[in-house]
């Protein structure tokens, strides 16, 4: 995606994250399985990518003064003073509040599902199939109003820095009686929030990456053994949507969505043919891969033969149409191979972000059809992403579906035969 278009609008009036000419941009946060934007469109704080930009004035907070109190009284009295802070609980007749004042060194970005002015980035659930669920007051989001902070480093090396929990309109993080909190042997309080902030670190993305373990972050960042620190590649499980990190360095070496168009038009110029019917196949343009169109290409997912939509070879009933993100179960035998397995649209993989290679589209995920290079598929079906509480599993970086195994075919398309 082009720098022009990944440019911040304001998120409100007199917001003075306005990127000013050639700002220093600390990364961006790209919500897993919408492929390039949401259903709806993005619009203003709600959209599939937030890029994070070096603010016209730093906004950051850092622990201050720390306070033990015993009353209702004394909190609301510290409350009262207009100042960031951190509430621990300890018992009915104890709280632990942290202030925080300002640091003119680091910026704070805050990301959850409210849409009060403290969030700069607003984040839904994400359903299996990259759809928004079309009423959220139906099913209860598991995704905190205020869900975590981002903390960046206003001069090089512009490190990232998450914490669990944001601070809400009253400028508060509150964890009461029952949350999971302690002190660290510096004396310092920490905690974890209820929905809980899961983070995972890579190693050598995106050139040789290796998946590291899933670690639940805290509030304040000094739970032992865990590192606050954003790398690139970097994955943030919210419990209901998951953001993959990419830092402004590793953008400039990520493909762009000018590159992924580019290899789309030279697939289509190779002219590749339905081995069946004869007729040339070809993706359609990326701003309008959503719906099917009637070159569209067709995999049976089993063997990877690539062929046009056609109605022989049904086994039993399915979802005759489905759409982007949505997975058939038709069954149908392979007219070349004679392999029996579903047979689904192929659709091109439009978010540049989760690209781990610039090489050309040669392989789809299973069962969804999302094409994608063959070290990009192989990635994301080898890194399984926290489902419910106790769970992981591999999903289409495109739009959440979960993946069988091996979660990836290799397409075989066949050439013009003159």
């Amino acid at each position: 995606m082009e720098q022009s278009s990944l440019m911040n609008s304001p998120k409100k009036d007199g917001d003075d994250d306005v990127p000013v000419k050639d700002p220093v941009k600390y990364g961006e946060l790209v919500i897993l399985g919408y492929n390039g934007s949401l259903p709806t469109g993005d619009r203003g704080r709600r959209k599939s990518r937030f890029a994070l930009y070096r603010r016209a004035k730093a906004n950051g907070v850092k622990p201050s003064a720390v306070h033990i109190l015993n009353t209702p009284q004394d909190t609301k009295a510290v409350h009262s003073r207009g100042q960031h802070s951190i509430s621990f609980t300890l018992s009915r007749n104890q709280t632990v509040v942290v202030e925080y004042c300002h640091d003119n060194s680091t910026d704070m970005f805050q990301i959850g599902r409210s849409t009060e002015s403290p969030i700069d980035f607003v984040v839904t659930d994400t359903s299996g199939g990259g759809k928004e669920g079309e009423d959220p007051s139906i099913a209860p989001s598991t995704i905190s109003r205020f869900a975590c902070r981002v903390v960046c480093e206003r001069n090089p090396p512009y490190t990232a820095r998450i914490y669990a929990a944001g601070f809400d309109s009253s400028k508060n993080i509150f964890l009461g009686e029952k949350a999971t909190k302690w002190k660290n042997p510096d004396g310092h309080m920490d905690g974890l929030t209820t929905n809980g902030v899961l983070v995972m670190h890579p190693e050598g993305f995106p050139e040789d990456p290796k998946q590291g373990l899933w670690r639940e972050i805290s509030v304040c960042g000094d739970a032992e053994g865990e590192s606050s620190a954003l790398r690139d590649g970097s994955l943030v499980d919210l419990c209901g949507a998951t953001l993959l990190w990419r830092t402004g360095e590793g953008l400039m070496r990520a493909p762009t969505l000018r590159h992924l168009e580019a290899l789309r038009q030279e697939l289509n110029a190779s002219r590749p043919q339905c081995p069946v019917g004869l007729s040339t196949l070809a993706f359609p343009s990326l701003p309008r891969s959503h719906s099917l169109e009637e070159r569209q290409p067709w995999v049976y997912l089993t063997c990877g033969h690539v062929h046009g939509r056609h109605d022989w070879g049904q086994r039993p009933e399915g979802v005759e149409m489905p759409g982007e993100g949505e997975v058939s179960t038709t069954r149908r035998e392979c007219p070349l191979c004679r392999t029996v397995g579903p047979y689904v649209p192929l659709w091109l993989g439009c978010e540049p972000a989760v690209y781990v290679d610039a090489g050309a589209p040669t392989h789809a995920f299973v069962p969804c059809g999302h094409v994608c290079s063959e070290r990009t598929a192989r990635y994301w079906a080898e890194t399984p992403l926290p489902h419910g509480t106790h769970a992981f599993r591999p999903v289409c970086p495109f739009c959440s579906s979960a993946l069988s195994t091996p979660g990836w075919t290799r397409l075989i398309f066949q050439g013009p035969i003159d």
